[in-house]
């Protein structure tokens, strides 16, 4: 990462998943890294808690400022009910549950994280959306509470980019879309479709994150580096 200062601080955030552990594999074998913290739900850490989030930040914020964060979170099929292909499939329940997993948890990430970031220099937060999430994508219809769910998400990050902004000039704060990735939120979906390793996502995720100039924060980008609309 080598927009960062030399010696960089990061925290990823869902760090046992597919993505995440393979982001923080490259983070730690970056010689200009000097600490990767990582939170995960085998660490007892729980995104859809607000105490297990303050706490964790609390710990982190011990360690020093955080340069670049990394949220690696999210879920597709949350205790066994799977994305709706119809209106008439929609679940309150499985629509709420939707919500706190990719777009509550992920608001509250920045709550408590966001603060950690330095005020004089460059600082990376960027959190894991999906193109499905983007309305002015949506061609087939179909997986109502995941899409509305990640276009809240889209729409946090937008709005947690103005904020930070404010305090933080310098901090790029954006969602991403890191494409099909051969992991378990993508099995049962994947048909015959061609798909990324999850080395191969982070590499070009982080590729993406560490180009991109202070402008482009509150953006919304695929892993080729591609700005999607949303």
């Amino acid at each position: 990462m080598s927009s960062l200062q030399n010696g960089y601080r990061a925290l990823v955030i869902g760090s046992t998943g597919g993505i995440g552990a393979a982001v923080s594999r490259f983070l730690a074998a970056d010689p200009r890294c000097r600490a990767v913290a990582t939170l995960s739900r085998k660490d007892g850490f729980d995104l859809c808690d607000e105490t297990s989030i303050a706490a964790a930040a609390e710990r982190i914020a011990a360690g020093g400022e955080l340069d670049l964060v990394f949220d690696a979170t999210g879920a597709l099929v949350i205790d066994g009910d799977k994305p709706e292909k119809t209106l008439q499939a929609i679940s309150p329940e499985a629509m709420a549950k939707q919500f706190a997993v990719n777009a509550i948890g992920p608001a509250l990430l920045f709550k408590h994280f966001a603060p950690l970031l330095p005020r004089n220099r460059r600082a990376l937060f960027a959190t894991l959306s999906a193109r499905v999430g983007s309305i002015g994508d949506n061609g087939l219809g179909g997986w109502i509470s995941y899409r509305a769910a990640k276009a809240a998400l889209n729409q946090i990050v937008r709005t947690a980019a103005v904020e930070i902004g404010r305090t933080r000039p310098e901090a790029v704060v954006v969602a991403l879309h890191p494409g099909t990735v051969a992991t378990r939120l993508s099995d049962p979906f994947a048909l015959n479709r061609d798909r990324f390793s999850p080395d191969e996502a982070a590499e070009r995720l982080l590729a993406v994150l560490d180009a991109l100039p202070q402008s482009a924060s509150g953006g919304f980008f695929a892993y080729d580096g591609s700005p999607i609309e949303w």
